[in-house]
């Protein structure tokens, strides 16, 4: 079992930068895939960015490309991500997934074996 415990969320305003952690239990943090996925109200949770179990691969929906940084630490069991440039489209609540399965690449399909509680962004205009 693996526990997502995420923090960092708030409230900013259009232009500002927040960034996310997630911290997972367990010995075996490097041998998850782990992602961001995000839902806002009314809307399905979507994709948002994923790394490989080594970091040296990492993929973004293209709304966020550009703006958002994911990277892990596998000493810190920790997951990030960093979003710049924010715009109010990005408010939702965020979700860290890890996919002890399936490659960072296949995470945008989902199929995710575990969630986190989530974490709300705001992003005022």
């Amino acid at each position: 079992q693996v526990q997502l415990v995420e923090s960092g969320g708030g409230l900013v305003q259009a232009g500002g930068s927040l960034r996310l952690s997630c911290a997972a239990s367990g010995r075996t943090f490097s041998s998850y895939s782990m992602g961001w996925f995000r839902q806002a109200p009314g809307k399905e949770r979507e994709f948002v960015a994923a790394i490989s179990r080594s970091g040296a691969n990492t993929y973004y929906t293209d709304s966020v490309k550009g703006r958002f940084t994911i990277s892990r630490d596998n000493a810190k069991n920790t997951v990030y991500l960093q979003m710049n440039s924010l715009k109010p489209e990005d408010t939702a609540v965020y979700f860290c997934a890890a996919d002890t399965r399936s490659t960072a690449e296949a995470m945008q399909r989902g199929g995710i074996d575990y969630w986190g509680q989530g974490t709300q962004v705001t992003v005022s205009s």
